[in-house]
């Protein structure tokens, strides 16, 4: 087999005027990393730097604030919004695998996403599209996160095109499905105050797990911790090129290939560094389609030799399953593809 390795893909050909030939080569260098990887170091999407450092530094603002304050934000976990403490979720539950303690991630997030206000005429409701909190005490935070967001969204988007021309449908095929979109924009920081865990026990990042939706689009600090499942079962070490976004396949985009294309499983490990955190942070945008899209493999990817190895699914009820388990501890018992892979994977 191979060495793993996660392809860097230069979308600028997709984003601005491209050739018929650059195009072409990018929908099928996107079409193998998403069959043999399931994840992608994207460059050329055109993401200003201004933006990036205003977000970044909204990050910072927002997570240096007193633990206190910051729990002013936390929101029920059904809504997927606000503030989420340190050791408040469990990912891996998600999956329906037992982590070894309960809820032991120790990273901190903050989530925004699109309001069921933007999506007028359509059926969204606040049920699956929240409205969003923002913390009074960071006042930078709000135009920052917003406008990371509209171009995070942007290259999903753009994205999605690709997929269309690489799974062969018509151009507007993921226009349907992803109209009025659950977008969610989870920025996650990987810190902890000094004296706050006990070194040798086991300790979590982020517990091994799927992407819920369609495609994600992160930006991370360049710093170790990331490690996504090859296809011999090893865990591997992925950090971002310079400059570049990853980008992996979600569990909608799984299903919809009938497995051809790979929902990766991932994780974060804590980097710990003379006995300290280094601290990380990353930003994932999650394009995750319409909640009442349903779901199922398309009709070429299931033949006789290849039967349908998913039921069809509502966007809403697959996303609903998983987080009760992530953010309520609930086993998601539905996910046994998945659980059977993490069971399978080696603990390197």
């Amino acid at each position: 087999m191979p060495a793993f390795r996660v392809p860097t893909i230069d979308i600028s050909a997709w984003v601005g005027p491209g050739s018929p030939d650059a195009r072409a080569a990018v929908v099928a260098a996107v079409d193998h990393a998403c069959r043999t990887v399931g994840f992608m170091q994207v460059v050329g999407h055109g993401i200003p730097n201004a933006v990036l450092n205003d977000f970044t530094g909204a990050l910072d603002a927002f997570f240096a604030l007193p633990l206190d304050e910051k729990k002013r934000y936390v929101r029920p976990g059904s809504e997927n919004r606000g503030y989420s403490p340190p050791k408040s979720e469990s990912l891996s539950y998600s999956l329906g695998v037992d982590p070894v303690t309960r809820m032991n991630d120790f990273f901190e997030a903050f989530n925004v996403g699109t309001s069921w206000r933007e999506y007028p005429e359509t059926s969204a409701t606040p049920a699956d599209y929240a409205e969003n909190t923002w913390p009074d005490e960071a006042p930078a935070f709000e135009p920052a996160v917003t406008a990371y967001y509209d171009e995070a969204r942007r290259v999903a988007r753009t994205l999605t095109r690709v997929f269309a021309a690489a799974l062969r449908v018509p151009d507007d095929f993921f226009e349907g499905i992803t109209g009025h979109s659950i977008d969610v924009l989870r920025m996650n920081n990987y810190a902890l105050p000094p004296g706050s865990i006990e070194l040798g026990a086991e300790l979590t990042g982020m517990g091994e797990h799927t992407d819920f939706g369609l495609v994600t689009v992160l930006w991370a600090d360049r710093v170790a911790g990331l490690q996504v499942l090859g296809l011999d079962g090893s865990w591997n070490d992925v950090a971002p090129a310079e400059g570049a976004l990853l980008v992996n396949l979600g569990d909608v985009a799984a299903r919809l290939t009938n497995d051809k294309w790979l929902s990766t499983l991932h994780r974060v490990k804590p980097p710990v560094i003379d006995g300290t955190i280094e601290r990380r942070r990353s930003a994932a945008f999650f394009h995750d389609g319409n909640a009442d899209a349903v779901i199922a493999p398309l009709p070429h990817f299931v033949t006789p030799e290849a039967p349908a190895v998913y039921d069809p699914v509502t966007v809403r009820e697959h996303i609903t399953a998983k987080l009760a388990g992530s953010r309520a501890g609930r086993k998601n018992v539905g996910a046994v593809r998945e659980a059977a892979r993490v069971a399978a994977a080696t603990r390197g």
